[in-house]
Formats: structure tokens, C-alpha cells, sequence
């Protein structure tokens, strides 16, 4: 069905759904139910249109300020300057706590319920990144175009922030989440699923692997190391909002597949500009060859 927005005026606009036809939406949108449409929509166009770009972006200037309050300065300066320094990283891409966003608006949820958690999804994220880059583990001197936690306040800095950033990530979503907008057991299921993303049977287990090797370990390693926090952070946002279990499984089924392809796409890029440094490096010494011998 095309609905015509040409005579409607500028949002929020009300649409309504048929009661019958295919089973194009959620469930819990097949009956006729108004959806509050808070997105720019052209008066020229038949359809709206969704924006990924401007909502990515407005959303990620909110979550940088929520996460900037999140996380103050406080005694001990020196372990929260730290924290602050992986958390507020200006080349942060933001990828779980919009997942998670997104997630809850899609099941009718209110963003508000969700900023704490998602707020929460980028300090555990922050933590494990800071863990990762450690000498002991894959030594990594730079992160999010910046040197790396223990590069810029030392080793035994970097472990204290990540060991603090992982329980402020649960207690703030127990005390900034609004109980009027998010009831109990649907907290303590995410706070559940968080715990069990970053756990032994989670990102943990898929660091350990990664350490170990393998032949047979790359696709284990890819599920577990980089889709378990994007499959946590999408269905941790249909949680919050009361998708029904059936919509966590599609929701648990897409965060893993976008988290592994983002890695594997990483990957590509990250070996393009290796090649292209290691070309460019040939060619400056080929170059430097002809100037000394002629």
C-alpha cells in the first residue's frame, strides 16, 4: 500500500497500518496501530524516506554527550582521566550503543529508556578495547586514531580503567534507566545479556582463541571476539522495548552477522593499506637506488 504524503504537513506525522495483508512488519504492528514518524520527510515523495547518515549522526552527538556525563572526573582523577580517554574517543565509530537505539525505536520503544544502556554497551565495548590492545594480549599501539590506553598512562593504568569501566557500565544502567519507561525484569534481562556477551562463554573466550590460534579457530574467533558485541548491543535495545522472543532470535541472528562483516571489512581495509604503505615504501627505495647509481 503507497501512502500519499504530499498534503500532509511536516512530522511528527501519524501513519496507519492495514489489519490484513502480508506480513510486512513485526507482529505487533500487523494490527491497525498508529506509528509516530519523527524522521525528515519530502513533500514531493509518495514515501518517506529514512536518512541512515543524518540519523547515525544525530544520534551519535547525543550519545557523546550522554556519555560525557556519564563519566566525570572524580578522585581518583588519574583512573577516570583514562577511562575518559578510550570512552570519549573522538574517532569512535559508536556502532553498539546505536544498535541499540535503533533496536528499541524499531519495537516501538522510547530513546530515553534506551540511552542508559547503550551508554553502558560503550563502556563494556571501550573496556575490551582497552584489554585488547595491551602488550600481553594483541598489542596494538594505537586505537580510534589515537595511541592506545597504556601508550599514553602505562600498562598498569589501562588495566584499572578497563576493570572499572565494565561494572560502571551495569551500574549505570541500574540507576539511570527510567523505571517508568523500562519495568524490572526487562533490566535484569539485559543486564543478563551483557554479562553473558563480555563472559568465559562471550568475547572472553573468543580473545582467548584468537591468542591460541588455530587453523579451525578464524570463524569461532569471528563470532565470538567481534559479533558477540554487536548481536548483544542489537538485542539488548529490542529488550528494552518488549520485543517478543522470536524478535530477540532476528535480532540476535542480524547483531552477529553485522559485527562479523564490519570485522571482516576491517580486515580488507586494514591489509589495502598495509599493501599500499609497503608499495609506496618499494618504490621510495627504487627510487633512491636510481638517484645513487644513475
Amino acid at each position: 500500500m503507497v501512502f500519499s504524503l504530499a498534503a500532509l504537513p511536516s512530522p511528527p506525522i501519524t501513519l496507519y497500518l492495514p489489519k490484513k495483508g502480508p506480513n510486512l512488519y513485526p507482529p505487533k504492528l500487523n494490527k491497525m496501530s498508529p506509528i509516530q514518524c519523527s524522521l525528515p520527510v519530502s513533500t514531493q515523495s509518495k514515501t518517506p524516506r529514512f536518512d541512515l547518515k543524518t540519523y547515525w549522526t544525530t544520534l551519535i552527538q547525543e550519545i557523546n554527550q550522554k556519555l560525557d556525563q556519564a563519566v566525570p572526573i572524580q578522585y581518583p582523577d588519574k583512573i577516570y582521566e583514562a577511562m575518559r580517554y578510550s570512552v570519549l574517543a573522538k574517532g569512535a565509530k559508536r556502532a553498539p550503543p546505536v544498535m541499540c537505539v535503533a533496536a528499541c525505536e524499531l519495537f516501538g520503544g522510547n530513546r530515553l529508556a534506551a540511552f542508559p544502556t547503550a551508554c553502558a554497551l560503550e563502556m563494556v565495548h571501550s573496556a575490551s578495547l582497552i584489554h585488547d590492545d595491551l602488550p600481553c594480549m594483541d598489542d596494538d599501539p594505537s586505537r580510534r586514531g589515537q595511541p592506545s590506553n597504556h601508550k599514553v598512562y602505562g600498562v598498569d593504568m589501562a588495566i584499572l580503567a578497563g576493570d572499572a569501566l565494565f561494572p560502571l557500565g551495569f551500574h549505570h544502567i541500574v540507576s539511570h534507566t527510567p523505571s517508568d519507561l523500562v519495568p524490572e525484569p526487562r533490566l535484569l534481562s539485559v543486564i543478563a545479556e551483557i554479562a553473558r556477551s563480555v563472559g568465559s562463554t562471550g568475547m572472553a573466550a573468543g580473545q582467548f582463541i584468537d591468542l591460541e590460534g588455530g587453523l579451525n579457530s578464524v570463524e569461532f574467533v569471528q563470532e565470538k571476539k567481534f559479533g558477540e558485541m554487536s548481536e548483544c548491543s542489537a538485542v539488548c535495545g529490542g529488550l528494552l522495548a518488549g520485543a517478543k522472543d522470536d524478535e530477540i532470535q532476528r535480532l540476535r541472528r542480524y547483531g552477529r552477522a553485522v559485527g562479523v562483516l564490519y570485522q571482516v571489512v576491517d580486515d580488507i581495509l586494514e591489509a589495502k593499506t598495509t599493501k599500499s604503505k609497503v608499495d609506496e615504501e618499494k618504490k621510495e627505495r627504487e627510487e633512491l637506488r636510481s638517484f645513487i647509481w644513475g
